[in-house]
């Protein structure tokens, strides 16, 4: 294999970051550390409410494990309350995704 020589290249050679916020398109929220568009996408929206439920289901585990741990520490209340937060997310985005299957598929059948 040959390689060139340092005077048969020609140009700039820059290091770029690419974890920097700046190097994306859209604007960086300093408050949450998420890079936010300035016109999301369906795809952008969807993946931020996955983002949320997959949030409320944490949250629900962290409770459960703490109510475990020190069930002095938490009222019975606050984790049914969370556990049906995530029950109602998780049962709103499997409609959503069922619903788009079948949007996909009926795309589909009409080539």
């Amino acid at each position: 294999m040959d390689f060139l020589k340092s005077d048969q290249v020609s140009g700039h050679r820059i290091v770029l970051k690419t974890t920097d916020p700046r190097h994306f398109t859209g604007r960086y929220n300093n408050t949450t550390g998420r890079l936010e568009k300035e016109n999301p996408t369906f795809a952008d929206k969807m993946f931020e409410a996955l983002h949320g439920v997959n949030k409320l289901h944490q949250e629900t585990t962290d409770l459960s494990v703490k109510m475990v741990t020190d069930p002095d520490s938490i009222d019975a209340h606050d984790i049914t309350i969370a556990i049906a937060k995530s029950n109602a997310a998780l049962a709103i985005t499997k409609a959503v995704v069922d619903k788009s299957i079948q949007a996909y598929k009926e795309i589909l059948s009409f080539r």
